[in-house]
């Protein structure tokens, strides 16, 4: 039996592709360990996504754990520092990796590791790999168009830093600066590139985590995407020409679990949230009209000050559409998201506040209109896939690019002003549930949701579905064929 480890990186928007990967490749046959950081195990544990017995159900889908470095936090549930987490990894993760992947290929009763499939930022996994002779499979959990930016972060930096520089104002307005040479993407400004390239206030030892990083996708064995042809076919092709290497979209990968396994009794049970769901979303929901609701989540690294948190309440409220807002403990800055009892008092009714949810649950329910959003490609991709427009503000890394490929490549939302204001939030929510411009975006919504189905159909007839089959036996059964050859 072959034996995959998965080593997500571990933060929300990370670990739920990766899971989802790896149960598909558990119902293929493979032996799964999946390595959470000691932090999101006990995160996970505490919010009932996993159980801590679960492996005694299924003694072919194992958990292992290791230290992420830094020191716990004050609140055991807050949202970690992605610098530093970032760094840390780098640094502390490789030593209790190797040792897990050591101690695996000594147990009895498990079969020797095969492969590796590491988040791309968690590339000191690569050493280890290296050392075993196994391949190691990188999986980009962002889309194709911000990796393209990725793969120029040091031209695109120098450029920023450049304009930053020329720049006599002080309104940012350098990162409307144009970029025409970025493969397969055509004219884009700065600011719809990554923050975490062109940002001039990043340390320069975050700068050299990011550089040396991705680099080291060149010396992965293959690459995989939660993307999919028909999305961004173009510049898929660009970056396996700039890579010199497979690379396999093979998303929507939680859309594409679904279909492959729609009634997955052995690892359904698996979770991924860091939060405790709030069950009341979905009957709350129930209760509302056909596409009346408009739903809002920041998802889960988003703060706000709490100015722009009053905004959007009154924006919502003025709409006078009805509305699910997700607002998590920790998403105002410094401070508990409180919300002005006259709003609560005014949108009695037809506002319903719970602090997380099933977003794919929610997402697909008939009664949502529109999702005002962080742009996060998770959340993106599931809107993609239920045929839903979005009103768009990113906070940071690749939500910017993400906001760009929505509301003009694909032309399936619409972006709010970055200092939020109470009366914009109103007409961009009143446009996409009530205009003809909304109208508009939901016809396009739903022509993505259709082809997203196509790419995950089953059977392996669509993209996607065809894509996972193509990496699995090019890049890990080849591999052990080979062993196997070149040992008799």
């Amino acid at each position: 039996m072959p034996h995959v480890v998965c080593m997500p990186y571990p933060a929300q928007g990370h670990v739920a592709p990766m899971l989802n990967l790896a149960k598909l490749l558990h119902h293929k046959g493979f032996y799964i360990t999946f390595v959470h950081t000691h932090f999101n195990y006990n995160r996970l544990l505490r919010s009932g996504a996993l159980n801590s017995q679960f492996s005694s159900h299924s003694p072919t889908f194992r958990f292992e754990t290791i230290p992420d470095g830094l020191p716990p936090p004050d609140n055991p549930d807050a949202t970690q520092n992605i610098i530093e987490l970032c760094v840390s990894t780098s640094i502390h993760c490789l030593a209790p990796f190797r040792d897990v992947v050591a101690k695996l290929n000594k147990l009895p009763d498990v079969p020797p590791v095969s492969c590796i499939i590491s988040d791309a930022i968690m590339a000191f996994t690569l050493e280890v790999s290296q050392e075993l002779r196994i391949p190691n499979v990188f999986f980009w959990t962002v889309n194709a168009f911000t990796l393209v930016c990725y793969l120029h972060y040091s031209a695109i930096r120098n450029l920023a830093l450049q304009q930053h520089a020329a720049s006599i104002n002080s309104k940012n307005d350098y990162l409307d600066y144009m970029i025409d040479w970025l493969p397969g993407i055509g004219n884009v400004r700065l600011r719809d590139t990554p923050s975490m390239i062109w940002d001039p206030a990043l340390p320069d030892y975050f700068v050299e985590f990011c550089i040396r990083e991705i680099s080291r996708t060149r010396k992965a064995s293959a690459v995989i995407l939660n993307t999919f042809d028909a999305l961004e076919s173009d510049i898929i092709y660009q970056i396996s020409n700039m890579i010199d290497l497979h690379v396999y979209p093979i998303g929507p990968v939680h859309s594409l679990y679904k279909s492959v396994i729609p009634d997955d009794v052995e690892t359904g049970s698996i979770q991924s949230n860091l939060w405790k769901e709030d069950s009341t979303c979905i009957e709350w929901l129930d209760s509302k009209q056909v596409g009346s609701v408009i739903y809002v989540n920041f998802g889960s690294i988003t703060v706000m000050s709490p100015q722009h948190l009053e905004e959007f309440a009154w924006g919502l409220a003025n709409s006078m559409h009805n509305f699910l807002w997700i607002i998590r403990p920790d998403l105002v800055m410094g401070d508990s998201p409180l919300l002005p009892p006259d709003f609560i008092t005014q949108t009695k009714g037809r506002g319903l506040l719970a602090s997380w949810c099933d977003q794919q649950q929610v997402l697909t329910h008939l009664s949502i209109g529109g999702f005002l959003t962080h742009c996060g490609w998770n959340s993106t991709l599931e809107s993609l896939s239920a045929g839903v427009p979005m009103i768009c503000w990113p906070f940071f890394a690749d939500q910017l690019c993400v906001r760009h490929c929505v509301c003009r490549m694909w032309e399936v939302g619409v972006e709010v002003e970055e200092d939020v204001k109470r009366l914009g939030v109103e007409k961009l929510v009143r446009e996409l549930m009530e205009g003809n411009g909304g109208k508009e975006m939901k016809k396009r919504a739903l022509e993505w949701k259709n082809k997203c189905q196509r790419a995950i159909a089953g059977k392996c007839n669509g993209s996607s579905c065809l894509n996972l089959d193509r990496m699995v036996n090019e890049v890990i059964l080849s591999q052990i064929d080979r062993e196997k050859g070149s040992s008799r």
